[in-house]
């Protein structure tokens, strides 16, 4: 039998390998379990480094299906994201006026400096209606401030949804195709203007200036770039004008279930799903 496992055909050859090493080298931690793997295998992004962290995450899903028993943790997998548990101070003097009184705008991608991570984290943490947890996977996080320095905006980037019908209808893909290309598109999972910020037009400003360099930003990290950025508007909380003014494309609505739901039992509030392709051959290219 062979799965699919973190994007990897897992059969009996690389159950095989696991299991030799782990047999092998009982002394091993599950992180140097995990780089030995994507040695073996030669497991990289498109930047040339190891995807450890998609190979921890295949072998613990391995372990829950009763295949593999890995060994026991060594120390708790340290929290990155902690400081969006804490209560930060802010400067809440009303930001207000036009767009081009906040200029120079300045958008910088922060998912690799830990200071401006933490920020973010906690701008989210305290006024997103979601809160945060820290982003997961391949991600891309941004912050706005305002040409006095103080920070107006959020916005984070990560894995775009399994499954999304009117998405898939969208783009036209089978199956395979977006098994094989989902990679290629990401989710703008969280998006806040401070709430003390009331500046006309920011919000599609900020969605607009991201989308710019977006999928350059994520060649540089992880060695490709990025065809269509989708969304999901919760219907019963806002109306999407910010996504429209920005020109991004309404394409339907969801069926109110989450992504873990597999025995559809789980509800959940119906969003709109929104879509904004990167290139004029995003359908080609997804569907390839």
């Amino acid at each position: 039998m062979t799965l699919r496992v973190q994007g990897r055909e897992v059969g009996p050859a690389q159950l095989g390998l696991i299991h030799q090493l782990l047999v092998e080298h009982p002394e091993w931690s599950r992180r140097r379990l995990s780089q030995e793997l994507c040695q073996a295998w030669d497991w990289r992004n498109g930047t040339g480094r190891l995807k450890d962290m998609a190979s921890r995450a295949l072998l613990v899903k391995l372990q829950h299906r009763g295949l593999i028993e890995l060994p026991a943790r060594r120390r708790s997998p340290p929290n990155r994201m902690r400081s969006s548990r804490e209560l930060r101070r802010w400067d809440q003097e009303p930001v207000v006026g036009s767009l081009g009184q906040l200029q120079p705008l300045q958008v910088r991608e922060v998912s690799q400096d830990e200071l401006a991570r933490r920020e973010l984290g906690c701008a989210l943490a305290q006024f997103h209606y979601l809160g945060f947890g820290g982003a997961v996977g391949q991600n891309l996080q941004y912050v706005v401030h305002s040409g006095s320095g103080r920070l107006v905006a959020c916005l984070v980037f990560g894995s775009a949804a399994w499954r999304c019908a009117p998405r898939d209808e969208f783009i036209g893909w089978t199956a395979c195709q977006r098994q094989r290309n989902l990679g290629y598109i990401t989710n703008n999972a969280r998006f806040l203007i401070l709430p003390w910020v009331r500046v006309e037009h920011l919000a599609s400003w900020c969605l607009g200036a991201v989308l710019r360099r977006l999928s350059q930003d994520w060649q540089a990290k992880y060695g490709h770039g990025i065809e269509l950025v989708e969304t999901f508007v919760q219907s019963d909380r806002f109306r999407g004008i910010a996504y429209e003014a920005a020109n991004w494309i309404g394409v339907g609505k969801t069926t109110g279930r989450t992504r873990q739901d597999q025995s559809r039992t789980i509800q959940a509030p119906v969003k709109e799903v929104y879509l904004y392709p990167l290139g004029r051959r995003f359908r080609e290219r997804l569907a390839a």
